[in-house]
């Protein structure tokens, strides 16, 4: 799969706009150094160049150049959120939030597009969405679907890329998430079905009704890995628990998402298989936080308190013991489908940075090896020629996370 092409003149409504970006930092998540004293020329939504701003290239006609004075300001790649779930408003309810009738799911969604772009994001790794008949097309499908086909070309929402909707182990769906496979014709059809859907990748849920075991063998996950291969798509595995990771990890899926209980071994077959780590640390941090703003049973009291902390340290740990193996580390907020919203992937930055990683690499675990991830060269990526996904911040997120809480403007 390319990328999509830079957003045309229309998405600006017809007018060709060229802004001169003067004096900025960039952070690239390269490396932890930043670039200072650079200038950056867009025009149409394209990076005509980067240049040092005491060597600039001649602008050309100013009639029509707007100069924004970027001077103490960081130019960030537009980042990647590797774990959303379009149709989801997060929150301490979001479960109960996936019965919502499709009309407002929908919605849902385009309040979170908007959120997420103004916070920085341009890409969107969609992991599920219920299924059910989109109020605007008509298409009974995983909604996210639609809503990623409405959103192509828009310069004002993200790009995507969807999975469908979840694929269970018999007995273990939801009310409202019921694809369910019991063995490997099933869970193969199941995943087909999904990609004939317009999925452009496919989710499976390692987690079994036992937590303890995956629902499926290594040689059933295997089938389905190589059949979504053929199809030229990937997939993705939902593995809270160890076996569900251990399973997925031997099978060779293209990722693990969250992988909070990830031992040195699982981690060195990850990192044998090329098995990417999709992490969703922030969760737990924020189920943390709502034991103190909610009533809700599984966050309020000392022992919910406690349970979720211990879960956090074993995930931080998980995290730590993928990076030392030399395992991708991609960066999601689980938002929709989790507790965050669709506006805090620098939470999760921040927490791959208290779990061990350096500033930098949580930065790029944010932007361009989320583009790896997804196959997409210019997700998460600055340079010339390129499109102009950016965004503008106060301080320097290569040394300090939560200056990508303080976005300034997007481009």
């Amino acid at each position: 799969m390319t990328s999509p092409p830079p957003r045309s003149p229309e998405s600006f409504g017809g007018l060709r706009t060229r802004v001169l970006y003067r004096d900025a930092a960039i952070a690239d998540a390269r490396g932890p150094a930043l670039r200072i004293g650079v200038s950056v020329l867009v025009e149409d939504g394209t990076i005509a160049w980067i240049r040092p701003s005491d060597g600039e290239e001649d602008v050309g006609q100013r009639e029509g150049l707007m100069i924004i004075d970027a001077a103490g300001a960081t130019i960030v790649p537009g980042m990647v959120d590797c774990h959303s779930h379009l149709t989801g408003p997060g929150g301490a309810n979001w479960i109960a939030r996936f019965s919502d009738p499709p009309e407002r799911l929908v919605e849902v969604a385009e309040e979170n597009g908007a959120l997420a772009l103004a916070a920085g994001v341009r890409w969107l790794r969609d992991v599920g969405a219920p299924t059910g008949k989109d109020p605007v097309d008509g298409r009974r499908r995983a909604l996210s679907l639609g809503v990623r086909d409405r959103w192509a070309g828009r310069r004002d929402r993200p790009y995507v890329r969807a999975a469908g909707t979840w694929i269970f182990g018999a007995g273990a769906g939801l009310p409202g998430l019921d694809l369910e496979a019991a063995n490997a014709d099933e869970l193969v059809a199941a995943a087909i079905g999904q990609l004939d859907d317009g999925a452009d990748l496919v989710k499976i849920y390692l987690d079994g009704p036992d937590p303890e075991r995956a629902p499926w063998s290594i040689e059933e996950v295997r089938s389905v890995v190589n059949a979504v291969h053929e199809r030229g798509a990937k997939v993705t595995a939902h593995a809270g628990r160890l076996d569900g990771a251990r399973v997925g990890a031997e099978a060779g899926v293209d990722a693990l998402e969250h992988g909070f209980e990830l031992d040195s071994d699982v981690a060195a077959t990850m990192a044998a298989n090329g098995v990417t780590l999709v992490s969703t640390l922030a969760v737990m941090r924020s189920w943390l936080s709502f034991g103190r703003t909610t009533g809700v049973p599984r966050f309020a009291g000392e022992e919910g308190a406690s349970a979720i902390l211990a879960r956090l340290e074993r995930a931080e740990e998980s995290v730590r013991s993928a990076h030392r193996a030399g395992v991708m580390v991609c960066a999601g907020t689980d938002f929709g489908g989790g507790s965050l919203r669709a506006n805090q992937l620098a939470w999760e930055v921040e927490s791959l940075v208290a779990a061990g990683l350096e500033p930098w690499e949580g930065l790029a675990a944010a932007t361009w090896r989320g583009g790896q991830l997804l196959g997409e060269p210019e997700a998460g990526a600055i340079r010339d020629g390129g499109p102009a996904d950016f965004f503008l911040v106060h301080g320097d997120p290569l040394s300090d996370p939560s200056a990508l809480w303080r976005v300034w403007k997007v481009a």
